[in-house]
Formats: C-alpha cells, sequence, structure tokens
C-alpha cells in the first residue's frame, strides 16, 4: 500500500450532512455527484467505467480493494471517478490475478479516497434525499467551518446541463477485429459503435460473435460512419446529461432516416429516446449497480442487470404510440425496471431500431442480457439479406 500518512478527511454533501473518516488513496480535497454503487464485486469495472465521469462513487459493499487491481479488469484507459469513498478498505490484496493494490493504484492516477465512513448511513441518506453535489476535505481542509465547506461545495455544477461524453471519448477511431478475440470464422458484420464513454467489453462482446467494431469518437458524423460500409450502428453507455447530446441526436437521426439498424445501451437508450421526440429526465438517485432487476416485457423474462445511470427515457409503458417525431413510426417500451418502473429499453416496430438502459456487457455483472447482442446481429443479418422485420427488438 501507499505510504502517505493518513490524513482526518470528511465528506460534505450540499445539504449540510457532514460523513468524517481518512484519507485514502491520493489525499486532497475533490468535488462530484454523490451517488452510491450496489455491486458487491467488480469495484475496478466501476472506477474506470467513464459514464462515472463527474461523480463521488461510494460503495455500498463494505470491503473493497480485497482482489486487487490488474490490467486484464479495466473497461478503459484511466480511473474516471472524481472520488471514492468505502467503509473497510482491503490492507492487503489477496488473489492470483492481483497486479497491486486497490489504494496505490487510486494514488498513482490522483483520484482522492475517503475510508471509514458509515456507507450504510450515507446511502440510506441518498436513498431519501436524492444524489447530490458534495465535496471530499482532507488535512486542514477538513477542520474549516462546516459552512464554509457546504458553501464550496454548492459553488460547484450540478450534474444536470453537463455534457460530457465528448471529454471521455477517443480523439481517435480504432477496430476491434474478431481474430483478436478468440473467432476463427469469416467476418459476419462490420458495425460502428460511436464512443460515448464506451466500456472496453462491449466490442468485445461484439468481437466474439464475428463482428468487426470500428470505435468512433463522440464527434463523429454521419459520413464518417457511412464511408465505412458499415452493416449496424452502436451508440455507447457515458456521462452527463442526455438533454445536452444534441449533435448525438441528430446523428441518430440521420441513422434512422437511413434505415441503418441501431442498437443503443445506456446513454445509447437515452439518446434513442430523444431521437425518436420523447424527453428525458432526472433521477432521483439513479441505477448504480449489478443487481438491479428488469423484465424485457418481449418475453417476459426477468433479468438481472448492470447499470449505471443518473437519467431516463419518459415514455409510456404498457402501449404501441406513434413516436413524437412522427416519421419514425411505432415505438414501445421493450424493458421496464421492476424497482420503480423506470423504462429500461425501447424497440421501434417500423425501423430496426432497439435499445436498453443498462449493460449487456456484463463487466462487472451477471450475463443475463448477453442475448442483446445476439438479437442485434439478427437484426443486421436481416437487413444485411434484405428481410429485415418492423419488429427490430423481437427475435
Amino acid at each position: 500500500m501507499n505510504s502517505h500518512p493518513l490524513q482526518p478527511s470528511v465528506l460534505v454533501l450540499e445539504d449540510g450532512r457532514v460523513f468524517r473518516g481518512r484519507s485514502w488513496g491520493a489525499p486532497g480535497n475533490t468535488f462530484g455527484e454523490a451517488v452510491f454503487a450496489t455491486g458487491m464485486t467488480g469495484y475496478q469495472e466501476t472506477l474506470t467505467d467513464p459514464s462515472y465521469a463527474g461523480q463521488i462513487v461510494i460503495q455500498t459493499a463494505p470491503h473493497i480493494g480485497n482482489t486487487g487491481v490488474n490490467e486484464q479488469d479495466a473497461e478503459s484507459r484511466k480511473i474516471w471517478v472524481n472520488g471514492f469513498v468505502v467503509r473497510d478498505p482491503a490492507r492487503r490484496a489477496s488473489n492470483w490475478r492481483s497486479e497491486r493494490s486497490l489504494d496505490d493504484e487510486l494514488a498513482a492516477q490522483d483520484i482522492v479516497g475517503l475510508q471509514g465512513v458509515d456507507t450504510r448511513a450515507l446511502t440510506r441518506h441518498l436513498r431519501d434525499k436524492g444524489a447530490m453535489r458534495a465535496g471530499i476535505f482532507a488535512g486542514d481542509d477538513a477542520a474549516r467551518p462546516v459552512s464554509e465547506l457546504v458553501q464550496l461545495v454548492k459553488d460547484q455544477p450540478t450534474m444536470e446541463g453537463q455534457s460530457l461524453a465528448e471529454s471521455v471519448s477517443i480523439d481517435e477511431a480504432y477496430v476491434v477485429e474478431p481474430a483478436d478475440h478468440g473467432w476463427d470464422g469469416p467476418v459476419k458484420h462490420d458495425l460502428a459503435a460511436v464512443d460515448l464513454g464506451i466500456k472496453g467489453m462491449t466490442p468485445q462482446r461484439f468481437a466474439e460473435r464475428g463482428v468487426r467494431v470500428h470505435v468512433l469518437p463522440a464527434t463523429t458524423t454521419f459520413e464518417d460512419i457511412t464511408n465505412r460500409n458499415v452493416d449496424g450502428v452502436f451508440f455507447s453507455n457515458g456521462p452527463g446529461d442526455p438533454a445536452t447530446a444534441d449533435h448525438q441526436v441528430a446523428l441518430l437521426r440521420a441513422v434512422l432516416d437511413a434505415k441503418i439498424p441501431f442498437f443503443g445501451i445506456c446513454f445509447g437508450n437515452q439518446l434513442l429516446g430523444r431521437a425518436l421526440g420523447f424527453g428525458t429526465y432526472k433521477l432521483p438517485f439513479g441505477h448504480r449497480g449489478i443487481n438491479q432487476p428488469v423484465m424485457d416485457l418481449t418475453t417476459g423474462k426477468v433479468e438481472i442487470t448492470s447499470q449505471n445511470h443518473g437519467f431516463a427515457v419518459d415514455a409510456p409503458v404498457g402501449e404501441t404510440v406513434t413516436a413524437p417525431e412522427s416519421r419514425f413510426g411505432r415505438t414501445e417500451v421493450s424493458h421496464v425496471g421492476l424497482n420503480d418502473n423506470v423504462v429500461e429499453g425501447i424497440r421501434c416496430l417500423d425501423l430496426p431500431a432497439f435499445s436498453v438502459q443498462y449493460h449487456p456487457e456484463a463487466a462487472a455483472g451477471p450475463h443475463d442480457a448477453a442475448y442483446l447482442f445476439d438479437r442485434f446481429i439478427d437484426v443486421m443479418d436481416r437487413a444485411a439479406q434484405g428481410t429485415a422485420t418492423q419488429e427490430a427488438g423481437q427475435r
């Protein structure tokens, strides 16, 4: 573990609630939206998920860091969280795959952490009051009057209105080849994946199934996509407020107008909703973790899913409607969250397009939703054969 001295540290919420502990990882001060993640494992995937950019993540599981970190489990090029709060960090990593401790990794990437906090009480508070702005303060700053620290927190921007996808996206396109991920047959399809904060496992899941994935920056254009002669378009997960993503919504509308098969997850689901003319809204505390129950209304099957989102699509559940952007035809909610009936998926009935709000790549998380990659490949198969059905999300 790193050798910096542990300092008194404090988490201050914008409503004035204070949680005291000790520094962990990199000492210092940081700000972000305080959110909680309910996974009992997968902390490395959480930390390296770009969807957590701008947030201070509280782990509800009490023991974090037990298995250390390694190069294989990182979901992107760096840790994206603004801060990390746990109750009991592991004193040493104990796993045959571990390459270094989580504490050292946080310090090396200058991620401010806080340990020794009653994360159960903190989670219950956020469940009651909702996700909110927060700050972690260490050393002398932790001893400043709480009123001063609260004002510093309130001076920070809220998550609503923040455009973050471009800040976490790649600068240059790259290609993920099926042959590099165990596929030994001919390439089935070429897919354009717009990186809005993509996790590394997502293009791998496509590649494992014989799809060559062209990962493109968030600023990519429709011409960039069509010049690659792809068979489908994918929009990834990502951080920030979907109401700010006007460029990506316009791009997606061009994809839908061209009747190119489309699949989106998480942020991509919200953008499909917007492209169809539905609104989006901020959830009180969001859904984050690897144990979120969802029902696939097309099959009646209940899935346990991995999720990380604070916004949702405002669309009617339980009925088929003409999209507010009527040129896109009929649409319906395909998946709902069983905890709160939030929209968890959309499918178009007159276009080859569908999306889900959760993470079927399951890194970390259950594999219940892996069928969605196969479902989209079926859609691209039918489109390539000129027989794409009107119900794109139905196998």
